[in-house]
């Protein structure tokens, strides 16, 4: 007898192992790297008995051409909002259920007024961040505010811009005085000449590295987001973050649903607790972007929410534009940035 209640119990924890497992679905999350405190996806996965797995991508392009070439099994994905217009396009995005993101209504209009898709039906906003320029203040003299910095020919072989066609080549139009959404040829043609010549001047065009590589001294100058550079700079009161007087990109990044995501309800859940005002100050104040979440705010510190690397000053934000979907124009784009990448 002793046997058979022996089986019998073996065979009832094995239905709670299994039961449990049932239980704890699991949340595939495709983001940008070091985007999210890792202490709230441990809070969201207690609070809603699930698992979060994040798998990460280093440019729009990279994440959508993935997914293209048939890469599944998403539930929430981090797109920014000119790459939310493409994926709309390409009928690729699950309509959202706003009854199941109440905290929508916490939104900042200021920066809703920015995104692709203004009433949410798509996408939901979740950080604004910009790409600027960062250096060494004990090795890099006589520095100014200015995309020229990347024509110091003292700093040959110790800088480096980031591997993304719109930011690089509208780093180079903003140099010019040129929109970095334009349409003409003629300006893209200039651009193309000036980042070029900026080329000739890099160790290299890259988007994960560049923030070891400035913290080590490897690098003495990066082209990189506000976000990751102020992290940098919490641990190397050596790097300096400038926003070059000629404007800069802002890239709002969002959240959205897939379509073909096994857990939709869960995902719409994660959607509405990163907008939980405490959780969205929290993760601001961990990524240093900004989380356009008007309840966070007076949950940030103030000296953070006040740093104009963080919140761009009126003269520069009026200078600073939003990448935008430019339809067939992205092939225009394609062909400048295929010649930038082939030029010595």
């Amino acid at each position: 007898m002793k046997w058979l209640k022996r089986i019998a119990g073996c065979l009832m924890l094995a239905g709670l192992v299994t039961g449990c497992g049932q239980r704890r679905p699991v949340l595939h999350v495709y983001n940008w790297a070091d985007y999210i405190k890792p202490a709230l996806v441990r809070q969201f996965e207690r609070e809603f008995n699930c698992r979060v797995v994040i798998d990460t991508f280093d440019s729009n392009e990279a994440m959508f051409a993935r997914l293209r070439a048939g890469a599944t099994g998403y539930d929430v994905i981090f797109p920014s909002s000119y790459m939310v217009q493409i994926m709309v396009q390409h009928d690729m995005l699950l309509p959202l259920d706003h009854a199941l993101i109440p905290n929508i209504e916490h939104l900042d209009p200021a920066y809703l007024s920015m995104a692709a898709d203004k009433e949410c039906v798509y996408a939901v906003p979740y950080m604004i961040s910009n790409a600027g320029l960062a250096y060494r203040a004990d090795r890099v003299e006589n520095v100014e505010p200015t995309w020229a910095m990347l024509d110091r020919e003292d700093l040959r072989g110790r800088m480096t811009m980031l591997d993304d066609m719109r930011e690089t080549i509208g780093a180079a139009l903003k140099y010019l005085g040129y929109s970095l959404n334009t349409r003409n040829i003629e300006e893209l043609e200039a651009a193309r000449d000036v980042v070029i010549r900026w080329k000739r001047n890099l160790a290299k065009f890259e988007n994960e590295q560049y923030k070891n590589g400035i913290a080590s001294g490897e690098f003495l100058l990066v082209h990189g987001y506000n976000g990751d550079i102020m992290q940098v700079m919490e641990e190397n009161e050596q790097v300096v973050y400038i926003v070059p007087e000629e404007g800069v990109s802002i890239a709002l990044d969002e959240m959205v649903i897939p379509v073909g995501a096994r857990q939709p309800e869960l995902a719409h859940a994660f959607i509405n607790f990163l907008h939980r005002p405490e959780v969205a100050a929290a993760n601001t104040e961990y990524v240093f972007f900004l989380c356009p979440n008007v309840s966070a705010y007076e949950l940030i510190d103030p000296e953070l929410l006040e740093n104009p690397a963080i919140n761009l000053t009126p003269h520069i934000l009026a200078k600073s534009e939003v990448i935008e979907d430019l339809g067939e124009v992205n092939r225009l784009y394609t062909r400048i940035w295929d010649a930038i990448k082939a030029a010595d």
